[in-house]
């Protein structure tokens, strides 16, 4: 009998060992989090996480996986990943915000 894949933090599917993946860190190490917790994640999910939301409101808001898949963006994204295969990746858009003029 094999063992289980560990579950990604962010979508909650399992993460197969060939799947791209990464360690999120819950407080982002230029916010003081380098040594802090991290979790697994897919790197699909990682890469939305930095999407979604920048390092001072990682920082602020986002420091548990709970609190992360609330954020509206984020919350959109799961409900759509959780429709792909655990491996499944693919480019992530950028955009988090704006740009204002100067």
């Amino acid at each position: 009998m094999s063992e289980p894949h560990p579950i990604c933090a962010l979508c909650e599917r399992p993460v197969p060992p060939d799947a791209p993946q990464s360690w999120h860190h819950l407080v982002p190490k230029l916010r003081g989090g380098k040594g802090g917790p991290t979790v697994l994640v897919h790197q699909i999910c990682h890469n939305e996480i930095h999407a979604s939301a920048s390092e001072a409101e990682l920082a602020r808001l986002s420091n548990t996986p709970e609190t992360l898949r609330t954020h509206p963006r984020l919350a959109k994204f799961i409900a759509w990943i959780r429709k792909r295969p655990a491996d499944f990746h693919s480019k992530t858009p950028s955009g988090r915000r704006e740009k204002k003029n100067r």
